[in-house]
């Protein structure tokens, strides 16, 4: 009898240590994320800060320790090469072969269009930073996406707020590809309203480099109108296209050229433009919160500049995936959907929120006036007013 007791006994702390071995084991499997995204290619500057961001997002939400309950983070890069076939083809390697929770990226709106179906095929998170264009949550939208970073009509609502009045007519320059055909469109629906008219848009290649001949045809449009005129330009990427249409001289049309924000490098065109205002997504200056603090004080011990407009961004992302997952408490994508919908989170511009009918980050804007100072290689964008969430009315786009 106490032979069989010390059988049982036996078998019993056997399997309870083989449960306790496989909730060990599962629970220590790490957690990947894919950063898919254009490590290669014109918007190389752009993916570069969107990676350090990341990673500087998740080291914070972690507290430095790169673990979410015990499980540890592995981040996998892919690139798309700015290219929409390889960036499906990554995408699905990533789900597929490296069996990844969540991915993020990429930085072009092309690219993730292509993408979008991929989250949808392997039932997967993707979370879309910073590509901007409004159909990536809108028309082509599905359930596995959620975006950190800001969409066109953010763009566009906070740029008419800046812009738009009465006698007031605004010609558009664009890329001719979603970013800035979606952007074109939401900025003519945010103007409606605001008394301004739009009375030209010119679309160009993106690898466009000489822009003399849709300069003369935005010159054409606005030359005669009345009132204050404006040249809006949406666009992405090197070339300089400020400095190029500003040596125009557009002013002797009486054409003021107006943009939104862009990364340190592209604002030092800006320097040109003393006053001109505008909408940003986010300069290093203007938010004033905890997280912000930190990551301005951190970059700039690690890279000796201030944080760009990316950085910010991709710090969002690895935010919101600390904070979905604990919210979660799995790795599972329905557990996960459920957590985040609805979901707010701290970020480097204050609270964001992701609308639950289309899973879009509502968070604040920044009207700016660039101010030029001798010390600061760049135009600075002055804050103006902050628009919160509570501000500007965003569409859901079907």
């Amino acid at each position: 009898m106490a032979s069989l007791l010390r059988q049982l006994a036996a078998s019993a702390l056997a399997g309870v240590l083989a449960v306790s071995a496989g909730a060990f084991s599962a629970q220590a499997d790490p957690i990947k994320i894919a950063h898919v995204y254009g490590k290669t290619g014109p918007y190389e500057a752009y993916a570069k800060q969107s990676h350090v961001g990341l990673m500087m997002g998740l080291e914070y939400a972690t507290e430095g320790t790169m673990e979410i309950n015990g499980r540890e983070i592995v981040v996998i890069e892919k690139d798309t090469q700015l290219k929409p076939d390889i960036g499906k083809a990554v995408l699905a390697e990533a789900y597929g072969d490296d069996e990844v929770d969540i991915a993020v990226g990429p930085v072009s709106s092309g690219v993730a269009l292509a993408m979008l179906p991929v989250a949808e095929e392997y039932e997967k998170i993707l979370i879309v930073e910073p590509a901007v264009a409004d159909s990536i949550t809108g028309s082509n939208w599905n359930r596995y996406v959620f975006r950190t970073g800001r969409n066109s009509s953010q763009d566009a609502v906070a740029n008419a707020v800046a812009l738009g009045a009465e006698n007031v007519s605004i010609a558009t320059l664009a890329q001719d590809y979603a970013f800035g055909r979606d952007g074109v469109a939401a900025f003519k629906e945010a103007l409606a309203g605001t008394g301004a008219k739009l009375v030209f848009e010119e679309y160009a290649p993106t690898d466009t480099k000489d822009f003399t001949a849709s300069a003369q045809r935005i010159f054409d449009a606005l030359k005669d109108e009345p009132g204050r005129k404006f040249l809006f330009v949406i666009w992405a990427g090197g070339g300089n296209l400020i400095s190029k249409v500003q040596a125009m001289e557009p002013g002797r049309f009486g054409i003021e050229i107006a943009t939104g924000g862009n990364i340190l490098a592209a604002m030092k065109a800006y320097k040109a433009l003393p006053g001109m205002e505008g909408a940003t997504y986010y300069y290093h200056d203007i938010p004033q919160n905890p997280v912000n603090e930190w990551l301005v004080s951190e970059h700039q011990k690690r890279f000796n500049a201030p944080p760009d407009f990316f950085t910010a961004g991709g710090m969002t992302a690895g935010l919101a995936i600390v904070e979905a997952i604990r919210k979660a408490g799995s790795t599972d994508t329905e557990e996960l959907i459920a957590a985040m919908e609805g979901m707010e989170f701290d970020t480097p511009k204050g609270k964001m929120l992701f609308r639950p009918e289309d899973h879009q980050a509502l968070q604040a804007m920044y009207h700016f006036k660039i101010k030029v100072d001798p010390d600061v290689e760049w135009g600075i964008p002055e804050l103006v007013r902050e628009l919160s969430i509570e501000d500007m009315n965003i569409p859901i786009r079907n």
